[in-house]
């Protein structure tokens, strides 16, 4: 949970400029990030797959109001809404996002190249977004930005608990490298959503990604202070996964939550 899903930076800069925030081209660079190309294919209209600032026009003529986010894993659907086709390939994607107002949603498929164990520049990655029907109907266990800040605080307690466990101070390379790369994202400045989202809904993410970043150590240390392996018996795993599994939960939901509140916002606004 380190890595920003690409459906949040969809939705987020998608939202951006449905509200007139941003430009075009400015949506389309930041999602796309570090990212080659992204595409869209199967949108109504066009016989072949589009860039993602055509998309996002298209999306709007159709009558998208804004975009929303859905991050399920098995067991858990959270943010789909339907029908079963668009709900298995997000399940199988680990993401999808809703464009509320079209009965579309969109759910990645990546492509990579380059050399085994390649990261950065070496690696060329491709996205093609797959544009599919999406059923217009509340989208699955999305708390509200305040039940998902007061979930995180408690959230929060649990996995610094576990690592508490796991001796974390010594937890071997994988895991270091893990929370400098979160301690350096978090101290470059970085814009954590595009314009037009409340400040809570920047906090409530930030606060998700912190408590992803532990989970993500909490995994990968063993309880000797190492990766686990075999000096950490499957019944171990096991248990650390369980223990961490309703905290990785609450992290999703509070993202997911962060994502679609310029959505929520501006639907109480019309209402």
């Amino acid at each position: 949970m380190l890595d920003e899903p690409r459906s949040g930076r969809l939705a987020a800069w998608g939202n951006a400029l449905l509200a007139g925030l941003v430009s075009p081209d400015d949506a389309a660079h930041r999602i796309a990030d570090d990212d080659a190309v992204h595409r869209v294919t199967d949108l109504p209209g066009e016989d072949a797959p589009v860039g993602l600032t055509l998309a996002l026009g298209r999306l709007r003529t159709l009558g998208a109001a804004g975009l929303r986010v859905a991050l399920p894993v098995p067991g858990h659907p959270l943010g789909l809404s339907g029908p079963p086709e668009f709900n298995a390939r997000a399940l199988e994607a680990g993401e999808a996002v809703l464009a509320p107002g079209t009965g579309l949603g969109l759910v990645p498929e990546v492509y990579e190249a380059g050399p085994e164990g390649g990261s950065g520049p070496d690696v060329h990655v491709e996205v093609v977004w797959h544009c599919l029907p999406a059923r217009e109907a509340p989208p699955a266990d999305v708390p509200s930005l305040g039940e998902a800040e007061r979930e995180l605080a408690e959230a929060l307690r649990d996995a610094t608990e576990v690592l508490s466990t796991l001796d974390v101070a010594g937890a071997g390379p994988v895991a270091e490298a893990a929370l400098e790369a979160y301690r350096a994202r978090a101290e470059a400045g970085r814009q954590v959503l595009a314009p037009g989202y409340p400040p809570r809904a920047v906090r409530v993410l930030e606060l998700a990604q912190r408590v992803g970043a532990l989970i993500d150590i909490a995994q990968q240390a063993g309880g000797d202070g190492r990766e686990h392996g075999a000096a950490v018996s499957s019944s171990e795993i096991a248990a650390r996964a369980a223990a961490l599994r309703p905290v990785e939960r609450t992290a999703r939901r509070a993202q997911v939550a962060a994502y679609n509140s310029a959505v929520e916002e501006r639907e109480r606004r019309r209402g």
